[in-house]
């Protein structure tokens, strides 16, 4: 099994073959329409075409397929997130701003349960699960991305502006998920706007 080097703050990682990528895929759409724990690995591998055995010598565990799919969902998040920056004014505020409109965009199309990140840790709290630090590690590089942002916008405050545009947007992706009000990161976003004004 080809895996990468692992730390606290960067798990091993497998090597992808066809194979594993067709689990990886399965794995994710079954963990977020149904939870971690409510999916076995005899129906990830029945949904990938593969056999249980395969699963288990690439990835070892379920564990490690639960790592696979949430690094992957932030390694795509990333690069999503990296173009519509890209694509925006370069402007500090209009890149915070940016971050929002991201997000929604995300959620309307690939997250209709909310933040898959936050689901997954509902599920996963313990610190010494593998793909725990996936989860907080994503949530820590948004709060990084804020606080560079906020640094931009008022160097005095930027801690304090980082955490209260982290606070909005955490909880607008929850909001969104559980469908408490329409269009929950269309409002955050202006109420970030108002903030930075």
């Amino acid at each position: 099994m080809g895996t990468t080097a692992s730390t606290a703050e960067n798990p091993r990682r497998i090597t992808m073959t066809p194979a594993a990528r067709r689990v990886v895929e399965a794995a994710a759409r079954l963990f977020y329409e149904r939870g971690i724990h409510a999916v076995g690995v005899d129906l990830i591998a029945a949904e990938a075409g593969v056999t249980k055995k395969t699963l288990y010598d690439r990835f070892g565990s379920k564990e490690q397929v639960v790592v696979e799919y949430l690094a992957d969902r932030d390694e795509r998040w990333r690069a999503f997130l990296a173009e519509r920056l890209d694509a925006a004014p370069p402007e500090p505020g209009e890149q915070v701003l940016a971050v929002f409109d991201a997000s929604r965009e995300w959620a309307a199309e690939l997250s209709p349960k909310g933040c898959s990140m936050v689901n997954a840790h509902a599920e996963i709290s313990d610190p010494a699960h593998p793909a725990h630090p996936v989860i907080t590690g994503q949530k820590q590089w948004m709060l990084a991305l804020f606080t560079r942002l906020a640094s931009d916008i008022a160097p005095e405050r930027a801690d304090a502006l980082a955490r209260a545009l982290m606070l909005l947007h955490e909880g607008a992706l929850v909001a969104h998920g559980l469908g408490i009000f329409p269009d929950a990161i269309a409002q955050a976003r202006e109420q970030a706007r108002a903030l930075l004004a």
